[in-house]
């Protein structure tokens, strides 16, 4: 009976995700017209932090409880899922085209988070000291945070022209439709992560394992509806800057704060997961250049699924 209230739940969980997402992304798209503001800093600011907002709640909860595995599993497997999951499945709905500055600024800067936070966590091979995300490497992650959020909004303008598709709502309208998306995404987010988690420790799954596989993928969902539905919507722009600025927000925010608030112990385990979050970062990055300039192919999604589905096996494996 348990079992079938969890599942029930997780039903509910999904049905609040999916609505959430498709408020989110009209809200944003049409506050994107109002002010004139490109899409793809909508997508890399609003969407992809609130989209991004589960993933704060439960690293800050499980620093203060002590549990670094849980911690680091849920950022770098959120990380790896918005890449190889969540725009493999955006781009089998439909091709993305990236603009160019995605291609060479905003896509090189979420490779850079990956290269930074991996130097940072192995100090043991270039300092000498204990593998560990301490308070100083947080402070520094959260500048090269602030130092992202300059950037983006000096992101030219728009014309209005430019979003032919997009419909103009009042601000009451556009607040109420981000507010209602967001706390959609946020409750739907909890209750499945909650009701997974409840299962996963039925199938006695250790913490590393739950936090880049159960805990990344429910945290990860907003992410995936919002980039699935603006990919069905056409929205393309909203569909990658989601992705691209939840995983920037993901390492230099929510770690940055996370490991402020409580140094995080890492473990050389570890590393196998942030070299395939290296990987799906490159594979990014050079996905844009292969084919049709500056865009991710319906093949190319493809690969990025199958080396998503690689990894999963591996990791219920080793």
């Amino acid at each position: 009976m348990a079992l079938l209230i969890d599942i029930l739940l997780l039903v509910v969980g999904f049905v609040l995700l999916i609505k959430g997402a498709a408020f989110l992304v009209d809200g944003a798209s049409s506050l994107a017209l109002r002010f004139k503001i490109s899409p793809i800093v909508i997508g890399l600011t609003i969407v992809s932090f609130g989209t991004s907002a589960p993933e704060l709640v439960v690293n800050v909860v499980a620093a203060i409880q002590g549990n670094a595995a849980l911690s680091f599993g849920n950022i770098i497997g959120s990380n790896i899922i918005n890449i190889l999951l969540i725009l493999g499945i955006a781009a089998i709905i439909r091709p993305l085209h990236a603009q160019k500055g995605t291609v060479w600024r905003e896509i090189p800067f979420s490779l850079m988070a990956v290269l930074v936070l991996l130097l940072m966590c192995n100090d043991v091979f270039f300092a000498g000291y204990p593998d560990l995300l301490s308070r100083s490497d947080g402070l520094i992650l959260l500048l090269f945070f602030i130092i992202f959020i300059v950037y983006t909004f000096g992101i030219p303008k728009i014309k209005v022209d430019a979003l032919p598709d997009i419909k103009s709502y009042s601000m009451m309208k556009i607040g109420a439709f981000l507010i209602v998306g967001l706390c959609g995404l946020l409750l739907g987010g909890k209750i499945v992560v909650d009701r997974a988690v409840t299962i996963a420790r039925y199938l006695g799954m250790s913490d590393r394992l739950i936090g880049l596989t159960i805990i990344a993928i429910g945290t990860s969902l907003p992410e995936l509806f919002t980039s699935a539905v603006a990919a069905f919507k056409n929205k393309v722009e909203i569909a990658i800057g989601n992705v691209v600025g939840s995983n920037i927000f993901n390492i230099f925010f929510i770690l940055g704060l996370t490991s402020f608030i409580r140094p995080l112990p890492f473990v050389a385990e570890q590393n196998i997961d942030l070299i395939v979050l290296l990987v799906a970062s490159v594979a990014l990055f050079g996905s844009v250049f292969i084919g049709r300039r500056h865009r991710i192919n319906r093949w190319e999604a493809a690969a990025f699924l199958t080396l998503y589905v690689a990894y999963a096996i591996f990791l219920f494996n080793a």
